[in-house]
């Protein structure tokens, strides 16, 4: 589909509207060097590429776009890497030394999540190029997890297609961190993702906890713990709409939804998916991307005490701007909330 559509527009207005400062980490890339000078010029945040300036400029000139309005750090500034150092000595202490610690200090990366922690940027983007264990780790070292948050996990903003005023944004989560959650993470991570839609999209969450069984159809371990998930969540959360355990048709089909859960106020009307593992969500995405025509956003780290974001290795420059853009009305919401 279209990526210009009212899902997000409206989530890029939320960016505009208060701008954030965004760290990108992969300068010498140029998707990502593309991306940093679009999202500059259309005002959805405040760019600094951190790396080495000269493979930035470089890479600019090859992909002929100009640097103007991007900022550049420099990775090899002494002063950049002593404050990085000294970040990593209070985080990992004796975990992390010697050339290790060198080279930890000196990477773009963990810069980049430094300054996110110290509060001079407001989140960062990274993963064209590094791996997404390479960004978990700098983000879970240096910015950490959420107070009373107990994993990183993510989710990716699906948008089915449609003409404008019908496209459907669901929530998709875990696709891209936890492999088996347990039931205390996945309530966790079904309220997170609920929040997360509301702010961008500025619905209504409803919370399917998703299963191979709707309501005692079937008994399994794995049935079990998602009933164990959704009693959690709703106790976590009483003001959401949560239920479970719900089939995927149960969830999203009306007609099917009120013949299998008829007093239930999400089956049939879900906007969230909560999968059970990440099998089942990695493969659920895919599938809705590839077949349905679903643009995917993602996947979206959840659950740091600020934001960060992966990228897909294969991922294009226009990912790179919308999953940007996404990390920046995140951060803007966080900060509307500490207000």
């Amino acid at each position: 589909m279209s990526r210009d559509g009212v899902t997000m527009e409206r989530i890029r207005r939320l960016a505009a509207a208060r701008p954030q400062h965004l760290l990108l980490a992969e300068a010498g890339d140029a998707r990502v060097v593309r991306a940093a000078v679009r999202i500059a010029r259309e005002g959805r945040a405040r760019v600094t590429l951190m790396g080495d300036p000269g493979e930035a400029r470089a890479t600019a000139r090859g992909a002929a776009v100009d640097l103007r309005g991007v900022t550049l750090a420099d990775a090899a500034d002494e002063t950049l890497v002593a404050r990085t150092r000294e970040a990593l000595v209070a985080a990992r202490g004796p975990r992390l030394v010697g050339e290790a610690l060198d080279r930890a200090a000196a990477d773009p990366l963990f810069q980049a999540a430094a300054r996110v922690a110290a509060g001079e940027a407001d989140c960062f983007v990274a993963g064209a190029v590094r791996t997404t264990a390479d960004v978990l780790r700098a983000a879970l070292w240096l910015i950490g997890l959420a107070p009373g948050v107990r994993s990183v996990s993510s989710f990716f903003l699906m948008v089915m297609p449609g003409a404008a005023d019908r496209e459907r944004p669901l929530t998709f989560a875990d696709c891209g961190v936890l492999p088996d959650p347990d039931a205390a993470q996945l309530a966790e991570l079904a309220c997170l993702a609920a929040d997360h839609h509301h702010q961008l999209t500025r619905e209504v969450p409803h919370v399917a906890m998703l299963s191979f069984s709707t309501r005692g159809s079937a008994d399994h371990p794995h049935v079990q713990k998602v009933r164990e998930a959704t009693a959690l969540a709703r106790a976590r959360r009483p003001d959401l709409h949560i239920d479970g355990e719900l089939q995927a048709d149960a969830a999203l089909v009306p007609e099917v939804g009120a013949r299998k859960a008829a007093d239930s106020v999400v089956a049939g009307h879900a906007n969230v998916l909560v999968f059970p593992d990440l099998d089942a969500g990695n493969i659920g995405y895919k599938l809705v991307q590839r077949l349905a025509g679903a643009a995917a956003y993602g996947p979206i780290l959840q659950g740091l005490a600020r934001q960060a974001n992966d990228l897909s290795r294969g991922c294009s420059s226009d990912d790179v701007v919308e999953v940007s853009t996404i990390a920046c009305a995140l951060a803007a919401a966080r900060a509307d909330a500490r207000v």
